[in-house]
């Protein structure tokens, strides 16, 4: 029987020569596992994410700032919604989220998305300031809650005196609802 003398890393062991080369083939296939293994992790570890665009509904700071709250409570890491462009773009992890679960999110604070439209419940807890004018709706929203409405116009104006018209509404201006272009 032939002894070889083999170094296992820093352990120095006597082996019978054929059970040497069996060792060399394990530790080879060990390495080869440990080396993807390391490979598969540090690949999964890095997350894409991903940037989008998205249509919604809305009209001032309060309605950004719910939009945006919206979006990171549905797993955005960044989320801005512009006012006037009525677009958020957001960030998100793939992994963790994606457009549909946003969209789904901010619909249900109650705003229409460019794939998902709020429910009639959803978008009525809007404070006044926030509802915008509805696709299919006759009335635009300032007025909505404070009057009521025959055939687009304000039945009782003088309902929505004191409202706050800072925010580019001209609410029941003439007897009709009408928002500052």
């Amino acid at each position: 029987m032939d002894l070889v003398i083999c170094e296992i890393y820093p352990i120095l062991v006597i082996c019978d020569h054929k059970l040497f080369n069996s060792q060399i083939i394990i530790m080879k296939t060990f390495k080869l596992f440990s080396l993807l293994l390391v490979m598969t992790i540090a690949t999964s570890s890095f997350a894409q994410t991903k940037t989008e665009t998205i249509p919604v509904s809305g009209n001032c700071e309060m309605c950004k700032s719910n939009i945006e709250k919206a979006a990171k409570k549905a797993g955005a890491t960044n989320a801005d919604w512009s006012i006037d462009a009525k677009m958020l773009t957001v960030t998100y992890n793939t992994s963790s989220t994606d457009a549909a679960k946003i969209q789904q999110t901010v619909a249900a604070a109650g705003y229409d998305t460019r794939d998902v439209k709020t429910t009639d419940a959803a978008y009525k807890k809007l404070h006044a300031c926030c509802r915008y004018a509805r696709e299919g709706s006759k009335n635009l929203s300032c007025c909505e809650g404070k009057c009521d409405h025959k055939d687009g116009k304000c039945s009782d104006a003088s309902a929505c005196k004191g409202m706050d018209m800072s925010k580019g509404m001209d609410c029941c201006k003439s007897g009709t609802c009408t928002k500052k272009s």
